[in-house]
């Protein structure tokens, strides 16, 4: 029996925290067009920064399908197909809306993988149970669906780009599973 893909501990994050963006897209771009593989991103936090790294590089369009921003519960919703009950019973930021996020990208287009973010950026908007830097992530590659919440440290600008680069890094490590 194959053991069960899992994400990248906080170690191995951390280990990894002085390798460039531009290799991990590299390694993402390179993974997705040997397998044949498109991508599509799902984001709220980050209003398409994840979307806006992938296609920064020549030659995406043969690897990256779309980006949905879905920044209201509306958006997320009509674009998405997350269920408004999933958003109230939960809230926006929360585990089951970043998975159905995630699901909804690839069911809403041509990818085979994709990447889903939702969080609180700040500098407002936090709460005691979910405070600024909270961001709960999902991906889904080779047809399982993962999820986790981290909280980033720093001003919006930190927490985004904190979350595009956890964001990537993660799917960089799924794909090659």
């Amino acid at each position: 029996m194959t053991p069960r893909p899992q994400l990248l501990s906080k170690e191995e994050l951390i280990a990894l925290g002085g390798i460039a963006l531009e290799a991990i897209l590299t390694t993402i771009s390179d993974t997705l067009l040997a397998q044949g593989q498109m991508l599509a991103t799902a984001e709220s936090c980050t209003g398409g920064l994840i979307a806006g790294a992938c296609t920064d590089r020549a030659g995406s369009s043969q690897w990256f399908e779309r980006g949905f921003v879905t920044y209201s519960n509306a958006a997320k919703a009509e674009m998405l197909a997350v269920p408004c009950t999933l958003i109230d019973q939960h809230g926006a930021v929360s585990e089951p809306v970043a998975r159905a996020m995630a699901e909804g990208a690839l069911a809403h287009s041509a990818a085979q993988a994709s990447v889903a973010v939702t969080g609180v950026a700040g500098p407002t908007g936090g709460s005691a149970d979910k405070p600024v830097g909270t961001v709960w992530l999902a991906w889904c590659v080779h047809g399982r669906t993962y999820s986790e919440r981290q909280h980033f440290p720093g001003d919006r600008a930190a927490v985004r780009a904190a979350t595009v680069r956890h964001g990537l890094v993660q799917l960089a490590h799924l794909l090659r599973q």
